[in-house]
């Protein structure tokens, strides 16, 4: 398959080979491969150097595996376990404040701790793996089952693989596992305010 994305103006190539496939093979990945990933994470930006991310991780064939497959939904289920680690990515939404260092409410976590995952995708492009986000999972049973601390939201999870012919999806799957396209720019883009 050839990625056929376009962009409006010139970026580098990693932008556009980044995407989400759904078919994996059951390839294992080491920890220092998963870890090279996140360590990338942990240098992203962030609100007074806050750094809310935090991330739980399994790789597959490991105790924590199932337990951690067990929270997707379904239908994630169904195609994610074919990969080769899964990572929940959590955000504390207080930080310490740097006038006073009381922990006081983050406004940013969430948008920080996305951050962190897209460096995390971008790492893990890099290096010939592909990363899919996925919101279908019981955010209760994983703020309990993971042990998260209050005052922590349960942002995401990750499968992490390599891509695998998408002739063994589900078939409703199958025409899906390609790049999709995006917006023009002009779609998402305004100079001055939004337009009238």
């Amino acid at each position: 398959m050839t990625n056929q994305r376009k962009p409006d103006y010139r970026i580098h190539e990693m932008f556009l080979n980044r995407w989400s496939p759904r078919a994996f093979t059951v390839e294992p990945i080491t920890q220092e491969e998963l870890l090279t990933m996140l360590e990338a994470a942990r240098w992203a930006a962030s609100s007074y150097n806050s750094q809310p991310w935090r991330f739980i991780y399994a790789l597959r064939d490991t105790p924590a595996w199932e337990r951690l497959l067990n929270l997707l939904v379904l239908f994630n289920q169904s195609w994610a376990k074919e990969s080769s680690a899964l990572v929940f990515l959590v955000s504390k939404s207080t930080m310490r404040s740097p006038r006073s260092g009381n922990e006081v409410p983050s406004p940013t976590h969430s948008f920080d701790a996305g951050t962190a995952s897209g460096y995390f995708a971008l790492q893990a492009s890099l290096m010939g793996w592909y990363v899919h986000g996925m919101v279908g999972f019981d955010a209760d049973r994983a703020f309990e089952d993971l042990s998260v601390p209050k005052g922590h939201k349960v942002e995401a999870v990750y499968a992490v693989g390599r891509k695998a012919d998408p002739a063994g999806l589900p078939e409703e799957l199958r025409a899906r596992d390609l790049p999709s396209d995006r917006r023009s720019l002009e779609e998402l883009a305004f100079e001055g305010g939004f337009p009238q």
